[in-house]
């Protein structure tokens, strides 16, 4: 018995490291922490990253930079309202936008206040309207959207106003330029293309509306083809218009779910992760037609990301995934210390939400405070060669080698 167990054991600690090895080697290696940063309060926007720094914001009202190796802190800049705004680096330049209902242009190196520019005010649209707009720059000019209702151009080296555009509803949509238009959405339900230069007007489009979601308000920002601007709606549909005209050239509905988050576009796939449906889509991008689905348990607000050959998105049960975008097949998770600890109070043992759980119940909102306590991720993953970094709604900001 004696020499069987020990025959046993050689045997099995032989397949285990065998399996070992074609794990590795299939690329399936678990993602591990280089390190983990905590601010005060949560982080949902997108990180930026420049030469040896990663710089985001956090609803502590502070902006950070951080040493992207060590996690350091280089300096940091306080403002009087959350930023959940994605950071932007343009020359000696990042620029973000405030719930305090300015912008702001720091000098990247040290944290000096360069500019600021101060929009009519900020507002919340309701528990779920958890980013603000964030600014881009093109042509010497910046664009971003408020909740004031507005579209802004403003000069990227005074600050100075150059022209503002008024929606008929809070835009924290992020603008997108292509071929000389402003393309963004708003919460009234349209979405806008503008010259950028003048803020004029080229076209507008109606979303369809649902029953219970009317005015189909557009959250989060668009992408684009050669030929098409695509973008999800509160109304459950995912939209692709003519970049020249703004005419429908399809859309999908997805019967039960706000499509949040922004898609990725890849040649001629389209990849995006739904709200309430929990699912996360790989599409033809001309046609709409679904390749895969990829069945979550939570929501997916952030956009995707590329990271060498393997998608990476966050989702809201506060896991991070690496997916096989051919077949949607997921190589890898990284799940958080918190999510971790309290998975079992909003998930069960099949590892769908419990039974008792209704989000959106006459207690949605301490049922969204228990789904928040998970380390929900809501940033887009920003990756670095074999580094990934994002935040969490609890605070922590992660560096991740893969």
């Amino acid at each position: 018995m004696k020499i069987m167990r020990s025959t046993f054991s050689r045997f099995s600690r032989l397949a285990m490291l065998i399996s070992f090895l074609l794990f590795s080697l299939n690329g399936n290696s678990q993602p591990s922490v280089l390190w983990k940063f905590k601010s005060d309060t949560a982080v949902y926007s997108t990180a930026a990253i420049h030469q040896n720094l990663v710089y985001f914001g956090s609803g502590d009202h502070s902006f950070y930079a951080l040493n992207k190796l060590s996690g350091k802190v280089q300096w940091k800049f306080k403002t009087k309202g959350a930023i959940h705004s994605d950071p932007l680096i343009h020359g000696n330049m990042v620029i973000f936008s405030s719930a305090d209902g300015k912008v702001y242009a720091l000098d990247h190196e040290n944290g000096k206040l360069i500019w600021s520019f101060a929009t009519k005010g900020e507002q919340q649209y309701d528990a779920w309207d958890y980013y603000l707009s964030s600014p881009v720059v093109a042509d010497q000019m910046v664009y971003f959207g408020s909740g004031d209702s507005s579209i802004y151009a403003v000069d990227v080296a005074s600050g100075k106003q150059h022209w503002s555009f008024k929606t008929g509803g809070i835009v924290h949509a992020t603008p997108l330029i292509k071929d000389h238009k402003v393309l963004v959405g708003s919460y009234d339900g349209s979405f806008y293309a503008l010259d950028s230069k003048s803020g004029t007007l080229i076209w507008k489009f109606k979303t369809v509306g649902d029953l219970y979601f009317p005015k189909g308000e557009i959250q989060k920002a668009a992408a684009a083809t050669e030929n098409a601007v695509l973008f999800g709606s509160r109304d459950f549909n995912i939209y692709s218009l003519s970049l020249k005209t703004g005419t429908g050239l399809w859309n999908r509905k997805e019967s039960g779910s706000w499509i949040i988050a922004p898609p990725l576009l890849n040649h001629e796939h389209l990849f995006v992760g739904t709200s309430d449906t929990h699912r996360f889509y790989s599409m033809g991008s001309t046609y709409g037609d679904i390749k895969w689905i990829l069945p979550l348990n939570m929501r997916v607000y952030g956009a995707a990301a590329f990271m060498d050959k393997e998608l990476v998105f966050g989702c809201f049960n506060g896991r991070l995934y690496f997916v096989d975008p051919e077949s949607g097949k997921v190589n890898a998770t990284f799940q958080t210390e918190e999510s971790k600890k309290r998975y079992s109070a909003l998930f069960d043992e099949k590892d769908a939400v419990r039974k008792d759980i209704d989000p959106d119940g006459k207690n949605y909102l301490e049922v969204e405070k228990r789904i928040l306590a998970l380390g929900a991720i809501l940033s887009t993953p920003i990756v670095d060669k074999d580094l990934v970094y994002f935040g969490d709604s609890n605070g922590y900001f992660y560096a991740l080698k893969r």
